[in-house]
């Protein structure tokens, strides 16, 4: 058994949202890294072992958040927009986005792998914990994504490993 949790492929990425979503999503790599300190923040999973010992990070800037929240409630689209362009995240948005950043973490689940669960989410302009922050801008095996949910739009999540 190794202990490095494995970082998915993009591919894993997409399929994993376009079954939980039940629509299309596309995935571009080489998006620009999600900050949580941008104007309007993101939403941040702190994925943990059994140990509690940190395992990886999901960041989703606020209009992913949005969107893949809205998609996976059934919301309209154009709720999703005005808190994509807003700079805020509904409330009601923000409780499904984290629903799905739980999910994400199958993807870092593998049979020769720790066990790794969603241990904590951070809202939008929260300050991130003092033993997490330094790993958003740490040179550790991540991929940043740019996530188009079909009929929803755009949103960038970057997805790490520590």
């Amino acid at each position: 058994m190794s202990d490095r949790t494995p970082l998915p492929s993009a591919k894993h990425v997409r399929d994993l949202l376009e079954g939980l979503l039940g629509r299309e999503v596309e995935v571009r790599t080489g998006a620009a890294m999600v900050d949580p300190a941008a104007t309007a923040g993101a939403l941040v999973g702190v994925y943990v072992d059994r140990l509690l010992q940190l395992r990886a990070l999901c960041l989703m800037d606020v209009p992913a958040a949005a969107r893949v929240g809205a998609a996976i409630g059934l919301v309209p689209a154009r709720v999703a927009d005005e808190s994509a362009l807003g700079d805020f995240l509904d409330p009601g948005l923000e409780e499904n986005a984290r629903e799905v950043l739980n999910v994400i973490a199958s993807l870092l689940n593998t049979p020769d792998a720790p066990h790794v669960r969603l241990d904590a989410v951070v809202a939008p302009r929260e300050a991130l914990p003092v033993d997490v922050a330094p790993w958003v801008r740490a040179y550790v095996p991540r991929i940043d994504l740019e996530v188009d949910v079909s009929g929803y739009g755009p949103g960038g999540l970057s997805l790490l490993v520590v």
